[in-house]
């Protein structure tokens, strides 16, 4: 997907930036904070302008792909069937234009061409445990923390919200780093612990069946430290040493994968701690964030009219663009999901009309399933009887708008960026009103990690070597 690159904005041209993602956002906030559940009880087709139900209506789900979302299936050429609205071309384009771009500066990664389930950039032992998904991610930032160590005179890094250790223990015995972990569930850190030594033993067993695979100097594990960090607290844990690093001369890289919620908001605070020489971060779960505190953070966003982002808003701005958009080109039945579910609202608001929006529990294989089946296994989740009397041709008759469904959805998933990019954004600007340098890399590839974007800080301009960063490993 198109977009502006972070990389090239003055802090002038960011604070603009800025200024307009809070306009449009205000223009569409009745989109962006719709519920897709709600699309029949709340009529949200019909809160769409005529000219655009014209053009979107009857669409189906690859050519919303194509048109609306601009990602057209290979080889596929975007054909309109009708003149669209201006104002409706006017949304397509602001989405794009205003968006941090998502495109790495990499093609689809080679790293799955032979095996999609095995990183051919990592050695078996480290691929062991890990998902495709988390294999790709853990190499591509492990390797920019490395780089960026290197760049900054790091004598140390500290993985915060570690999880079960996959990342730690990469850059810990994969590329020699000194690792602190820091993560707040015994379990998970009882679990990294076993894992680490598996891989240790793992790497032994290697080295002795090849011999001529030297490695030089000793391997460390990752420091483990059971501690929850407190998005409001300084946590002093944090910014201790390890024992074979003198006080006086540690300097501190700090570090995230998905750092849900808060905890990436804790990151950026502990940062502007003297310790702390440079910060690489990938944010996710913008919904937990709290408000206020979470956003907005730099005093130029606070200040701005129109900046409010509602729970309803981060949420959305969770979602995969890119593999929603596959989802449609595909065209799978997958998707009558949304319209079900929101055919079942309707029944719950009749049978309790103050019981809104309750939790689902996942009903299996819904493509499976008729429009009515769904519904009863719905109520029943709900708490409601299931064998309520139901309204066979209303159901078939919202069964029949689910194109509409998914249009409305399309439209809402296609503004979805321009929330992440205002929370993302209102990061770098609050690192820059302290005086800081940093930057938004593209880092993943977003059809595998969606929340593909990392904020990178030091506290000396790094100039031309930055581009360092930005290039994938040979």
């Amino acid at each position: 997907m198109p977009g502006v690159s972070a990389r090239g904005l003055s802090h002038e041209a960011r604070r603009q930036l800025a200024v307009n993602l809070t306009r449009v956002v205000t223009l569409y906030r009745s989109i962006l904070d719709a519920y897709i559940i709600e699309f029949f009880t709340d009529n949200l087709w019909g809160t769409l302008p005529c000219s655009w139900q014209e053009a979107l209506d009857g669409l189906n789900p690859p050519q919303l792909a194509t048109l609306l979302l601009g990602m057209p299936g290979e080889g596929e050429v975007a054909r309109y069937r009708s003149v669209w609205p201006l104002t409706l071309l006017a949304l397509k384009s602001t989405a794009y234009a205003l968006a941090f771009t998502r495109t790495p500066g990499f093609q689809t990664p080679s790293e799955f061409l032979e095996n999609p389930s095995q990183s051919s950039r990592l050695t078996a032992p480290f691929r062991k445990h890990v998902r495709p998904k988390k294999q790709h991610e853990i190499r591509r930032l492990g390797e920019l923390v490395k780089k960026l160590s290197d760049l900054t005179g790091c004598t140390q890094v500290v993985d915060v919200g570690s999880g079960q250790g996959h990342l730690s223990r990469f850059m810990s015995l994969g590329l020699g780093l000194m690792v602190k972990s820091i993560e707040g569930d015994q379990r998970l850190v009882e679990r990294a612990q076993r894992l680490d030594q598996e891989l240790l033993q793992a790497l032994q067993k290697e080295e002795k069946r090849n011999p001529q695979v030297v490695h030089t100097g000793p391997r460390h594990c990752p420091h483990h430290v059971v501690r929850w960090v407190d998005p409001t607290a300084l946590c002093e844990e944090l910014l201790l040493p390890l024992e074979n690093s003198p006080q006086s001369e540690a300097r501190l890289l700090l570090t995230g994968l998905h750092a849900c919620g808060d905890l990436s908001v804790a990151l950026l605070r502990h940062f502007c701690r003297p310790e702390v020489a440079a910060l690489a971060s990938v944010g996710c779960c913008y919904m937990k964030l709290s408000d206020p505190g979470g956003y907005p953070l730099s005093q130029w966003v606070a200040g701005l009219p129109g900046r409010e982002l509602p729970y309803r808003l981060r949420e959305g701005a969770c979602h995969a663009l890119e593999e929603y958009a596959e989802r449609l080109q595909k065209a799978g039945p997958g998707l009558r999901t949304h319209c079900y579910r929101a055919a079942l609202e309707t029944v719950i608001r009749r049978a309790r009309p103050e019981l809104r929006r309750p939790g689902v529990q996942g009903i299996p294989r819904v493509h499976e399933l008729k429009i009515e089946e769904y519904v009863q296994r719905g109520l029943q989740r709900v708490g409601l009887d299931p064998h309520l009397p139901l309204n066979l041709a209303a159901l078939q008759a919202h069964q029949a708008q689910e194109n509409r469904v998914v249009a409305f959805f399309s439209l809402a998933l296609l503004l979805a960026p321009l929330v992440e990019t205002l929370i993302l954004l209102d990061r770098l600007l609050y690192l820059q009103e302290q005086g800081f340098h940093a930057e938004l890399l593209p880092i993943f590839s977003p059809e595998l990690s969606p929340r593909n974007l990392v904020l990178v800080a030091t506290k000396r301009p790094l100039g031309e070597t930055f581009s360092v960063l930005e290039t994938e490993d040979s």
